[in-house]
């Protein structure tokens, strides 16, 4: 790449379905489901390579950099 190139550097090829495992991840953390989390870190498994892994982490932070919705007050009580 020369020094003035106009060309964008080639991104990573991102894999969809880990993003998406990341994200209902992200979800269910959220919600506190941990038989779905558990469900999906097996079907993640640790012997993924490191670009499916930072795939997985990418569709965390996605969901993540949401903020959570205020809840409002149990007037009833």
């Amino acid at each position: 790449m020369g020094l003035f190139s106009r060309k964008p550097a080639p991104e990573p090829a991102r894999d969809d379905e880990m993003v998406e495992l990341g994200r209902e991840y992200a979800i269910a953390r959220r919600h506190r489901d941990t038989k779905a989390m558990n469900r999906i870190m097996r079907q993640v498994g640790n012997d993924k390579d490191v670009t499916d892994l930072s795939d997985f982490r990418a569709g965390q932070e996605s969901y993540d950099s949401i903020p959570p919705i205020p809840r409002g007050r149990n007037r009833r009580r």
